[in-house]
């Protein structure tokens, strides 16, 4: 006699931090993958895209802190990563202590952004809007709960 098991529905994993990196790594290998044809590192285009959306010239510590907040990084290798783009002349110092994205630069950011937008498009397709708010306030919570965590280690 043969008796049939009914298939078994997968169990969606819960969210965790292995979870989380592997998302943030596959994501992050993808805009490497780009930046890379431009010459350029993830830390670079974090530093260009906080230039990119300033409204005009932005203090250089202030540059310099928004990378050490977003990539968790020390001062001084965020600081070394402005240097990068201004030898570079995709950053240009302004008077005094003032940095503004230079029109290479902004052709740079638009360009690396054109060229991940449709990646990105693709790896999003097909999950609903509804699922996406929900994952973004619960990674909201959670980015805001570990700052808070390493705001207390420091």
């Amino acid at each position: 006699m043969t008796t049939s098991v009914p298939p078994v529905t997968p169990v969606p994993p819960l969210l965790n931090p292995r979870l989380i990196a592997l998302a943030h790594y596959a994501a992050r290998g993808i805009l490497e993958h780009v930046l890379a044809r431009h010459g350029l590192t993830f830390q670079q285009s974090v530093t260009l895209r906080l230039a990119a959306v300033a409204e005009g010239p932005v203090e250089r510590q202030h540059l310099v802190d928004g990378v050490v907040d977003s990539l968790k990084i020390e001062a001084a290798e965020a600081d070394a990563v402005v240097d990068e783009l201004i030898a570079s002349g995709a950053l240009s110092p302004q008077q005094p202590s003032r940095i503004r994205i230079t029109d290479a630069g902004r052709q740079l950011y638009e360009t690396t952004s054109a060229e991940t937008a449709p990646l990105s498009a693709r790896v999003y397709d097909g999950i609903p809007e509804e699922e996406l708010a929900v994952a973004g306030r619960v990674l909201s919570l959670i980015t805001e709960r570990a700052n808070r965590e390493l705001a207390a280690l420091t």
